[in-house]
């Protein structure tokens, strides 16, 4: 595709695109140019911008939805304290910029509960049955761990069988608890490879306020998607219902589902190589039910979390009493979840209820005031929740972070080891921020922010997470 400089900035004379700017729309001249152009306003594409930026460089960054976050929204409005809808655990806090970055902005960081309380139908495990499920954990992690070792294999199918009353459970936790896909779905050598990452850290305002925090004083185009980009070895050229933005580099930071689907035109069509990468790095479902349950009738503790034995993967995760409020989340996720998030949000809540009186008593269905529920499948700019490679397609995350023209992609499903989470996600975007910057010749030799990106973190045992967690 031969286009020139001058054939994007012939073609775009006549448009312009309106960046909001803390909110407020500012006026632009005709026509709209930037050194790189950032699509996406989640973690990865502000880490981009505020890379990009900090190098003295002109950034603009476009955004489908009308707010910051991509998957890390925050309800402040709705129950007494705030609700992540999607992201909500931060990790690594000895290497984490983001980590450092929050206290920078006077937002309160806190760290995750330690460990889970299991329930067995009306009462919690005895310490030797809890000891025995915790066995049943390391021998099904030391599974996967062994097939992987062979070869790019199924989770499932490296289960051991003897698990008894605790397979239902293990198969909870290990598949769609952490990465939003059954057992079945996920490659062994993916989830070995994400066993890196470490303490799990909280913003007490919220991820989704940190990240809009974070995204304070950099030109973002809000409610203005990217409709097709037209790229080449030399420049892009993003089209969007306001007008046409013509930069040296672009860096995308769609989810790989929205990658795939083809909502996002590009000429040349992208190379049938990243396209595979993108569907074998398909979004596991995860979503939260949230209940007000004011009086404690569960009797929980502060920021309790709690499974159940059960004898399929159709449970969910209990997070109660959330920073001491009366705000309880119900978790469901994996093919469970994605079928009942498709019921909508009233089964969803129909379901949270039910689970909870199996486990707790009849009286809780009376004292739930205020619900909501995300159906983050339904979400058309996201359509899911955290990437995990299908069995055989660990190395399509490398693929996608190959350069495509002038064309650099980001987010959390281009990081090897920290895929599924927001640490992986704002690292993905410095990572790209990095050779878009080296591409125009305006990188520094030493940029701000830049440990995440050369951090080496030590392989730990993955704990129970959320979307992006």
């Amino acid at each position: 595709m031969p286009v020139t400089r001058r054939d994007f900035l012939s073609a775009s004379a006549a448009l312009a695109l309106t960046p909001v700017l803390g909110g407020r729309a500012l006026a632009a001249p005709s026509p709209r140019e930037a050194d790189i152009v950032v699509i996406g306003a989640g973690a990865a594409g502000i880490a981009a911008a505020r890379r990009i930026a900090a190098a003295n460089r002109k950034v603009i960054v476009v955004e489908a939805s009308g707010q910051i976050g991509g998957r890390c929204q925050t309800d402040a409005s709705t129950f007494d304290v705030p609700f992540d809808r999607g992201a909500r655990w931060m990790h690594n806090p000895e290497t984490n910029p983001m980590i450092r970055l929050a206290r920078s902005a006077g937002l309160d960081i806190v760290t995750a509960p330690a460990g889970q309380k299991i329930r067995i139908g009306r009462r919690y495990a005895r310490p030797g049955e809890t000891e025995e499920f915790l066995a049943a954990l390391v021998r099904a992690n030391r599974a996967i761990d062994d097939a992987a070792r062979k070869g790019d294999i199924a989770c499932a199918a490296a289960m051991p069988k003897d698990l008894g009353d605790w397979a239902g459970t293990a198969e909870f936790l290990l598949g769609p608890n952490f990465c939003g896909k059954d057992l079945k779905d996920l490659s062994a050598v993916d989830k070995v490879r994400a066993q890196d990452r470490n303490t799990a850290i909280a913003c007490r305002q919220g991820l989704g306020a940190l990240i809009a925090k974070l995204g304070d004083g950099l030109p973002l185009a809000l409610s203005t998607p990217a409709q097709r980009i037209l790229w080449s070895n030399r420049d892009v050229m993003v089209e969007t219902p306001s007008g046409k933005i013509v930069a040296r580099a672009a860096i995308v930071t769609v989810s790989s589902n929205v990658l795939a689907s083809g909502n996002i035109k590009f000429a040349p069509e992208l190379p049938k190589r990243a396209l595979d990468a993108a569907a074998k790095l398909s979004l596991g479902s995860y979503d939260r039910i949230a209940l007000q349950l004011p009086g404690n009738p569960l009797g929980l503790s502060h920021d309790d979390v709690i499974i159940e034995q059960s004898n399929s993967t159709k449970t969910a995760l209990l997070y109660g009493n959330i920073a001491g409020s009366s705000l309880c989340t119900i978790d469901v996720a994996g093919s469970f979840g994605r079928d009942l998030s498709a019921q909508g949000e009233k089964a969803m809540v129909a379901f949270a209820v039910e689970w909870l009186t199996r486990l707790y008593g009849s009286e809780v269905g009376g004292a739930v005031k205020k619900t909501s529920a995300t159906r983050w499948n339904a979400q058309p700019f996201i359509q899911g929740a955290m990437s995990a490679a299908v069995p055989g397609a660990q190395f399509s995350r490398r693929i996608l972070t190959e350069p495509i023209g002038a064309m650099y992609l980001a987010g959390e499903a281009t990081h090897e080891t920290l895929w599924g989470t927001v640490d992986g996600a704002w690292e993905s975007g410095e990572r790209a921020a990095d050779a878009a910057l080296r591409r125009i010749g305006g990188i520094k030799e030493t940029a701000p922010e830049s440990a995440a990106s050369s951090t080496k973190h030590k392989r730990r045992a993955p704990r129970s997470a959320g979307p992006m967690n």
